[in-house]
């Protein structure tokens, strides 16, 4: 078969356009198949077409849960972290509707850990000299970036862990040159400016006690979610749900599940219909 030749999807039958093939183990896939598999799922190449049309059989089923997920909890900014608690379900997206976008939705079952990884990376700053070349500042000064990843670990057929960033761009922090008094008959000194700490940043902060809170709602998801309302209580659930809602002006909200009371969808922004 010729380089030029035409080729089709194992998986639709699909012809393949110019660029478009998605090369499978044993086959051909179209990178329209190739959307509907999962984000987190990086092993395309080694897959066959059987496995492949397997996942896309799940990946409907999904759909399924996706229409059925409530949220009850949002974390997060860009990547968001839902858990839907009456159902058991968590998903991490960055969709508004999920019934369209169908992330994959897990059982807390399925989570085995949650960490934050918090990367530090250092550049040095330069100054441009009176010839025009950029040279080093003296004591050299150094801006430091911070990026924020959570990587959830799971059981999955299809992938190990979801790994995603918190923040959107990264948080930064600059050294600055400390002067020191100088003593008498001495020239004017500086000493070194050490690695600025990164706690007096807002926004540092920001984003590690988001990693902090989100890993801690998986593992206590995982362990049992949350206490359990007093055993006193004897109104029935639903009841209690209209009851809290006609009071409160409750609303759920139809794009992805979440319940809210005032004119704007915390979860997704979709207005209060």
């Amino acid at each position: 078969m010729g380089l030029f030749d035409k080729k089709y999807c194992d998986v639709c039958g699909e012809k393949i356009g110019l660029l478009g093939n998605r090369k499978l183990e044993d086959g051909n896939l179209c990178k329209e198949c190739a959307k509907k598999l999962s984000p987190w799922f990086s092993d395309r190449r080694r897959s066959t077409v059987e496995e492949i049309k397997a996942q896309l059989a799940d990946r409907e089923e999904n759909r399924g849960k996706a229409a059925q997920f409530r949220t009850t909890r949002a974390m997060g900014e860009g990547w968001k972290v839902l858990l839907d608690e009456e159902h058991r379900w968590f998903t991490v997206t960055r969709a508004r509707d999920l019934a369209e976008a169908n992330p994959d939705i897990l059982d807390f079952d399925a989570i085995t850990g949650c960490r934050l990884d918090i990367d530090e990376n250092r550049t040095e700053l330069l100054r441009e000299d009176a010839d025009g070349k950029e040279v080093s500042y003296v004591p050299p000064r150094y801006e430091y970036s911070y990026e924020f990843e959570i990587i959830v670990s799971v059981r999955h057929p299809y992938f190990d862990e979801m790994r995603f960033r918190l923040n959107g761009s990264s948080v930064e922090l600059e050294t600055t040159a400390a002067q020191q008094r100088p003593r008498m008959g001495q020239p004017q000194t500086f000493r070194t400016a050490g690695r600025p700490d990164p706690e007096t940043s807002a926004d540092y902060r920001k984003y590690r006690q988001m990693g902090e809170e989100i890993c801690q709602a998986l593992e206590q998801a995982r362990s049992g979610g949350r206490e359990a309302a007093p055993a006193a209580q004897e109104v029935p659930a639903e009841i209690e749900r209209e009851s809290t809602a006609s009071a409160t002006g409750q609303w759920t909200c139809p794009a992805c599940g979440g319940a809210n009371t005032g004119k704007f969808c915390e979860y997704c922004g979709s207005p209060r219909p």
